[in-house]
């Protein structure tokens, strides 16, 4: 609470001495404070009582806030909270310096370009009142069992970015390359521990002094009147052990078409984690071995998500099918199996009250292949400040 108090003081003390003070010179610090809002209910109505380790039923409230300073022409810095299941987070602290379209150096804490989803990834910004199943953060039905997503939205870390746009006709041409600290896990992990991405107690640093490097790249083509279309890559590698041993590589692949005011989008996501087997991996985990001897130490997990969405005046219609899968072994424990699927179908209408103020409603069908199905509504509304 008190990173958004100090974050609100900041804002308040700046105007009113923009208020009291003499006219500046044109290119003096400028000032600007958005956020948005969303406050969600979710109901599995199958079930009476739902359990926190099944899914976060109820009320749950995302709030994002942003401070943005413009110095002038090239450089400008930002600095956001946002408080959601996990509690207060710093979503973003840095600085940007530009030095031609072509080329920005992004220096702080920041979500690294991966992807397109993230760009949207604010509760205003995305009709939904979650996000799709790779960028799961949280959501989902049976999130605990499958460990949230592919790459959580939004991804935030420490690092430096460079990154540009070049124009030339029709077409845009956007790049992004990064080096940050990367996921955490334990020395005997199965795969990333979010928690230890976010805790303050691991004082956001990195756990291997190993960093991870990624890149993106998309373009964009103007096809004429209210038609655009864009299509990306994205990857990212590291390790995300204590000692730099277990690695992972996480690749993407996105698409979009805007004809008229009708988005048609389409995203797939995939990571591969290497895991510590240990000395007795037979008693660790559910399977053993193959037939020539070998224990994989690699598990993939991978997603898809399939948008549309129309807007009929202050009604916009949204159907969405997204999934995921996860292959590999798992711990004796879970009740994963070597394969295990998640799909999704998704119908849900979002209705502008008054001004961008957004009532979002969705009907949600899990189809799960190692727990029953679930259908899942949401209720809530959402909108910038």
């Amino acid at each position: 609470m008190k990173a958004v108090v100090m974050l609100v003081l900041i804002a308040l003390c700046g105007t009113a001495r923009a208020d009291s003070d003499p006219p500046v010179p044109e290119h003096s610090p400028t000032r600007n404070l958005a956020g948005s809002i969303q406050l969600d209910y979710l109901s599995l109505p199958e079930h009476r009582h739902v359990q926190p380790d099944e899914a976060f039923a109820g009320a749950t409230v995302e709030l994002s806030m942003k401070l943005a300073m413009d110095f002038g022409e090239r450089t400008t810095a930002n600095v956001k909270v946002c408080y959601s299941c996990h509690g207060f987070e710093v979503g973003m602290a840095y600085f940007d310096v530009r030095v031609a379209d072509e080329l920005a150096v992004r220096v702080g804490r920041f979500t690294p370009a991966f992807g397109s989803f993230p760009l949207r990834h604010d509760p205003a910004n995305h009709m939904t009142s979650d996000k799709p199943l790779p960028y799961d953060m949280g959501r989902m039905v049976r999130f605990r069992n499958w460990n949230e997503g592919v790459l959580p939205a939004p991804w935030v870390d420490n690092g430096v970015e460079i990154n540009g746009t070049h124009f030339f006709g029709p077409a845009q041409i956007d790049y992004a390359a990064y080096v940050i600290n990367g996921p955490k896990g334990a020395a005997n992990g199965m795969d990333f521990d979010y928690t230890l991405s976010r805790s303050p107690a691991q004082y956001y640093v990195d756990n291997n002094s190993e960093p991870t490097v990624g890149c993106r790249g998309a373009l964009t083509l103007d096809l004429g009147p209210q038609q655009i279309v864009s299509a990306g890559l994205s990857g990212m590698a590291g390790h995300y052990d204590p000692k730099g041993e277990l690695g992972f590589l996480v690749v993407g692949a996105d698409a979009s078409l805007q004809i008229n005011r009708t988005a048609f989008r389409l995203e797939y996501l995939a990571r591969w984690t290497q895991f510590a087997i240990g000395d007795d991996p037979l008693a660790t985990f559910k399977y053993g071995s193959d037939s020539s001897g070998h224990f994989s130490d690699v598990t993939l997990r991978d997603g898809f998500d399939v948008e549309i969405e129309h807007p009929i005046d202050r009604l916009t219609l949204i159907a969405r099918w997204d999934g995921l899968r996860r292959k590999g072994n798992v711990f004796a424990t879970s009740e994963l199996r070597s394969t295990s699927i998640v799909l999704r179908y998704t119908a849900a209408i979002a209705f502008r009250l008054a001004g961008a103020l957004q009532l979002k409603t969705s009907v949600e069908r899990y189809d799960f292949s190692d727990f029953p199905d679930e259908v899942a509504v949401h209720v809530g509304l959402a909108g910038p400040f």
